[in-house]
């Protein structure tokens, strides 16, 4: 991890990087939603300035918009964790070790979509309640 010395406060930095109060606003998440992911070693920081404040790259803010984009479906950070390994691995794979990453990306491929699935099922059975309710209101007065 670098440490970045162009500054020592929360402010914007010189190099392109980012603080993490920028960080959580371009994601649309809390500051403490996203130290937590550093403590669970979701989203490590890029590096920190001499002062000790996070600093993180637009690398970073991709990989915290695929954790955000994992949430909704449900899964753990267990399983969040295990897929950005694969994820990472493939970067520097071998061809033999792509062909084992690239069924665990298969895998998850086929989770996401079940439980997308699951979300589509739920969202009609919402939209259904809805309707229900809005019946139930134009019947009276």
């Amino acid at each position: 991890m670098a440490t970045v010395s162009s500054t020592d406060s929360p402010g914007p930095t010189a190099d392109g990087t980012m603080h993490i109060g920028e960080l959580a606003e371009r994601a649309g998440m809390s500051l403490r939603t996203i130290r937590h992911y550093d403590e669970v070693g979701l989203l490590v920081p890029s590096g920190r300035t001499t002062g000790g404040f996070r600093v993180y790259t637009a690398q970073d803010l991709e990989r915290l918009l695929v954790i955000r984009r994992m949430k909704p479906l449900g899964f753990t950070l267990d399983e969040m964790a295990e897929l950005l390994r694969v994820v990472d691995a493939l970067a520097d794979a071998t061809p033999d070790d792509q062909t084992a990453l690239a069924a665990r990306l298969d895998a998850s491929l086929d989770d996401a979509r079940a439980r997308h699935a699951k979300l589509v099922e739920r969202a009609g059975m919402a939209e259904e309640f809805i309707g229900t309710l809005s019946s139930l209101r134009a019947s009276l007065p």
